[in-house]
């Protein structure tokens, strides 16, 4: 069975993990730790980027650091991981949902001023694929109401949009390096920021609500609680694990790509032929190749895709369930408008297998597995 993923390994990592072990410094904000955090930083442009436990915590602080109170509207996508609608809902926030455009999978734009309201505080662009939002259009509307921008760019390490990093753009990124991601330390995450202000309330709240950060930089004499926080630090084990794979991330971007680009090129005839949905990326992003999806006609031909993919050997997964469909959907946010393509492109969608150093042989069953299902379907 060909895996739909196979978590990154480079190779250094267990000699980062035995040199943190051997420096008897295994807790949070490590050598490992700040190297990590250095890497995100020059290659985003960001003032600071401070590794967390998970995404989910990154955009929990998020919530906290743009002080996100009860009965506060947020804007999002209802076509995203629950993580980034719990952030926002722990702190009281009503969730206002709005339709994606169906070419990128993200939040319509044209959509997210109909969507404010005198409550409305933030909006969170969720960069789908590691294809950007349409973040000049987004970033104009936050500042015509004064809203804050908080980028869910779980899936968009090392992609841009127009020049700058996905998660370098609004007021606040919020990175992913789960064992699915393109870059992984197992369970982690990053928050990234531009402004000063918010660094060090971030390095607070991170810090369990102290000024710990403060305190080992010789700026206080001693430290104390002084804010709302928690423990978001993750293991030198593993930021150890994690920076590994950065100094390799070139090499492991190249690798995704050069899979993400014969599926396209293998692919392509059967969007001519069968109407088959492949991604699209505007012109004025560059993605990481984080997945390559497929949409097919409708929610049968689906179920029937990956049935057929797993009894030939291949293992296809579909993606989210549109969040405003849920139970907790319904009780903490509501819809905004018309959804025209959230569940009809939910229901169509299809992800394929899709790793670093997959082997060629892997592909092309993968791509011969795909068309056969076509063939037989024809029959």
């Amino acid at each position: 069975m060909i895996k739909f993923n196979v978590p990154p390994f480079v190779g250094g990592e267990l000699n980062y993990i035995n040199q943190a072990i051997a420096a008897r410094k295994i807790c949070g904000d490590g050598e490992f730790t700040k190297r990590c955090s250095r890497w995100i930083e020059e290659r985003t442009g960001v003032n600071r980027a401070l590794l967390t436990t998970s995404c989910s915590h990154s955009l929990e602080m998020a919530a906290l650091l743009v002080d996100i109170q009860e009965g506060d509207e947020v804007i999002l996508p209802s076509y995203t991981f629950v993580s980034t609608a719990n952030a926002f809902a722990l702190r009281g926030a009503r969730l206002v949902f709005v339709d994606i455009r169906p070419d990128t999978n993200n939040i319509d734009e044209k959509l997210i001023e109909a969507a404010i309201t005198p409550r409305t505080r933030v909006i969170v662009p969720v960069h789908y694929a590691g294809v950007g939002c349409e973040m000049d259009r987004i970033m104009a509307i936050a500042e015509a109401y004064n809203l804050k921008v908080v980028e869910d760019a779980a899936q968009g390490v090392n992609a841009y949009y127009k020049g700058k990093a996905l998660g370098s753009i609004g007021d606040v990124g919020c990175y992913s390096f789960h064992e699915t991601k393109n870059y992984s330390m197992g369970e982690g995450g990053a928050t990234l920021l531009r402004d000063d202000v918010l660094v060090e309330r971030a390095e607070i709240i991170r810090e369990k609500g102290t000024d710990r950060s403060r305190f080992l930089r010789g700026q206080v004499d001693k430290y104390s609680w002084v804010e709302m926080g928690s423990s978001y630090l993750p293991s030198e084990l593993n930021a150890a694990y994690l920076l590994a794979q950065l100094e390799a991330a070139d090499e492991i971007n190249d690798s995704r790509l050069a899979v993400w680009d014969r599926y396209y090129e293998e692919f392509k005839p059967l969007a001519e032929s069968e109407g088959l949905g492949i991604p699209y990326i505007p012109a004025e992003c560059k993605h990481n190749a984080h997945m390559f999806y497929l949409k097919l006609k409708n929610l049968e031909e689906r179920t029937d895709f990956i049935s057929f993919l797993k009894e030939n050997g291949v293992m296809s997964v579909f993606h989210y369930v549109p969040l405003h469909s849920s139970a907790a959907g319904r009780r903490f946010g509501v819809f905004s408008g018309e959804d025209r393509f959230t569940t009809k492109e939910s229901e169509r969608l299809v992800r394929l297998p899709m790793y670093y150093n997959m082997a060629e042989d892997d592909q092309t069953k993968v791509i011969d597995t795909v068309k056969q299902f076509f063939r037989v379907k024809e029959k």
